[in-house]
Parts: C-alpha cells; sequence; structure tokens
C-alpha cells in the first residue's frame, strides 16, 4: 500500500516531542513536506531528523500547491488553525490540527464548514481518548456499568507552569486564552466524550489572572513555547466554571498555568447511578467507586501505563491515517470542535459579565 504524505506546517514543540515521534513509528504514513516562518527552526529540524532533502517552505501556502501531499498536519500558534485548516481543504488536503480547534466559534465553523463542503477529513488532537485508562472507562460505561453519568469534575492544575510566557501562549490575540483553551481542551473533552457526548446548553465561570510577574517554574510544560522579556501577558492563569448540558448532567471545570495548588495534576472525576469513577495523573490509575451485596467496593482496574511518553499522540495520529485510508471511522466530528469553543468562549463571555451564558 502506497504511503500517505503528509505536510507539517509549524517545526515548534508540540511537533518535534509528539507529532514528528509518531510519524516515524508509522509505516502508513511519510512527511513529504514541513513549513515554518523561521528558517532556522527549519534547519534545526532538518539536521535533528536528518532530511536535510526534504521540500521546506517558510509560507504555507507554498507547501499546500506543493504537489502530492494527502493531508496536513497544523502545528501553529492558534490563531492560525482554521486559516491554515480552511485553505488546505480548499486545495483538496485532509487536515489534522493541533488543539485547541480555532480560537472563536465563527473559525471553528468555517472549519467545520468547508469540511462538509469539501468532503475532507478534519480531525483535531484529542490525544488523551486514546489513554488506557480512558478506552477502559469508556467501554465501561458503554456496557452500563455505571449507570446513568450525571455529572462529574475535571481540570488540570499547575502550581506554577506558564508556557512561553511573553510568547504567543500569553498573547491572546495569538492563543485565544490561557489556559482554559490551553489544557481545558484536553480534560473537557475527555469528560464529555465519556459522558456520551452530551450537548452544552449553558455555561458559568470565572477567570483570574495573579501570577503574570511569576518567574518561578515546576513544570516541564513550560517548555512549550519561545518565552519573550518584554512580551505581552494578556490572558488568565485560572479558570473555574460550571457546565450545564441538554440531558440534565452537569460538569465542574478547573484550569490553572499558575495557583498556590499542592502540585501539578489532571483529572476526570464522573459520578453514576451504578458506580462513580476518578483518574488522577498523581496515581495515573483509574478508581471505580461502586456497591455490591449491601457494601460499599473500591476497585482499581489494571490497564497499560497512562504515562508513557506520547503515546496517545501517536494513536490520535495513527487513527486518523486509518480514517483517511477508509480503514476505521472518525471517533472525532467536527461538530464536537464546534461544541468545545462554544464552551470555551462562554466561559469568557461570563468571565467577563458576571452571569450565565445560555446557548
Amino acid at each position: 500500500m502506497d504511503k500517505l504524505k503528509v505536510g507539517i506546517i509549524g517545526l515548534g514543540g508540540i511537533c518535534r516531542y509528539a507529532h514528528m515521534p509518531a510519524y516515524l513509528n508509522m509505516d502508513n504514513v511519510e512527511v513529504s513536506a514541513i513549513c515554518d516562518i523561521l528558517p532556522e527552526k527549519i534547519d534545526s529540524f532538518k539536521e535533528q531528523y536528518n532530511m536535510s532533502d526534504i521540500p521546506s517552505f517558510t509560507d504555507f501556502n507554498d507547501l499546500l500547491n506543493f504537489d502530492g501531499l494527502d493531508f496536513v498536519d497544523i502545528c501553529t500558534p492558534n490563531y492560525l488553525h482554521s486559516i491554515i485548516a480552511v485553505a488546505a481543504m480548499e486545495k483538496g488536503l485532509h487536515v489534522f490540527c493541533e488543539k485547541p480547534d480555532a480560537v472563536s466559534v465563527e473559525e471553528a465553523e468555517k472549519m467545520k464548514a468547508a469540511s462538509e463542503k469539501y468532503s475532507r477529513h478534519l480531525m483535531v488532537m484529542r490525544n488523551n481518548r486514546y489513554r488506557p485508562t480512558a478506552k477502559y472507562l469508556k467501554q465501561f460505561i458503554e456496557d452500563g456499568k455505571m449507570g446513568e453519568v450525571y455529572c462529574g469534575r475535571c481540570g488540570w492544575q499547575r502550581r506554577r507552569g506558564i508556557p512561553g510566557k511573553g510568547g504567543w501562549f500569553t498573547t491572546k490575540a495569538q492563543s485565544g486564552g490561557g489556559p482554559l483553551i490551553d489544557l481545558g481542551v484536553h480534560m473537557i473533552d475527555l469528560s464529555i466524550w465519556l459522558m456520551g457526548n452530551p450537548t452544552p446548553v449553558a455555561v458559568s465561570g470565572c477567570t483570574y489572572a495573579k501570577f503574570a510577574d511569576s518567574g518561578v517554574s515546576d513544570s516541564v510544560h513550560s517548555r512549550f513555547g519561545s518565552a519573550k522579556e518584554d512580551g505581552t501577558f494578556d490572558v488568565e492563569d485560572l479558570a473555574m466554571g460550571f457546565i450545564r448540558f441538554d440531558n440534565g448532567a452537569c460538569l465542574q471545570i478547573e484550569f490553572s498555568w499558575a495557583s498556590n495548588v499542592e502540585k501539578e495534576q489532571l483529572f476526570v472525576e464522573l459520578r453514576g447511578t451504578k458506580a462513580g469513577s476518578k483518574f488522577s495523573s498523581n496515581t495515573n490509575r483509574l478508581k471505580i467507586f461502586s456497591e455490591e451485596y449491601g457494601n460499599l467496593v473500591d476497585s482499581e482496574p489494571v490497564t497499560a501505563d497512562d504515562n508513557k511518553g506520547m503515546q496517545q499522540h501517536e494513536a490520535n495520529l495513527r487513527h486518523f491515517a486509518d480514517v483517511i485510508s477508509g480503514a476505521a471511522e472518525p471517533d472525532f466530528v467536527p461538530a464536537q470542535g464546534v461544541n468545545m469553543i462554544k464552551i470555551l468562549e462562554a466561559m469568557y463571555k461570563s468571565a467577563e459579565t458576571g452571569k450565565e451564558v445560555r446557548f
């Protein structure tokens, strides 16, 4: 079988830590072209991966016009996601994109419309769905063992872990926001996916910026992005909120780059009528809480390790390649991305106005 040919746009940290290593492990995909606005990043990428002869571009439009590509992989700052995705689908290319889907509902809807108009596959990174614990819990819920899953809470808390301070991550015009849009996509999506993808109907929340002047970091994740001493910091460093869904379920959320907590953790807790569940990165284990024979029962399924490098990113990219090849049905559709950005945008609006936002 011929290999799928991908062009990567954006050669920063997420490309090098997650996407490129995945492609090197895949025997059905070939990286055929690369693009970055900074020539020095192109040069260092070629040297790092011993790819001196690979076609390279500093303008993404030139890469889109490169003959023979099957899809593009967008690893740029957030504000460019929708612009490049729509342009790529207009050229007949399938699109895989790093999260978040877009920086506004309007832009996310443009991506969805282009996917439908040009009959191209569009998928945005949802790597946490591929955690072994998440896959186990998804099957557990679908088999009815949790009963009705009616509420939950999720988050990603960092004590100090602001990425690329002063750069595009902390510049709202380029990122769309702070930890809510950066980290929120991960755990909100995982929670909603596990809950059966209910439709959000209302959101309320608060955002805070209290650590813009702090230079302390205890998180490896702060290595992402390029920091600038005299750069911009006009986004939140903490967001907390509440989501209501059309089926009556609800979800509490909390995301921070910096707050005075014990230590960094990401977590998802769900509560059902037959059982509840909890996953935390502090233990990388899934716990189930239920009742049997008149007794309360705690169980801890033994799944594969959730914390092996970037394996979930690779699984997501492998799934997309299978979708393009016709070997799998997509487990993510653009409408889910639009709903995600609706939630995030409503959270920011609620924080600004002090009122619940209804859809």
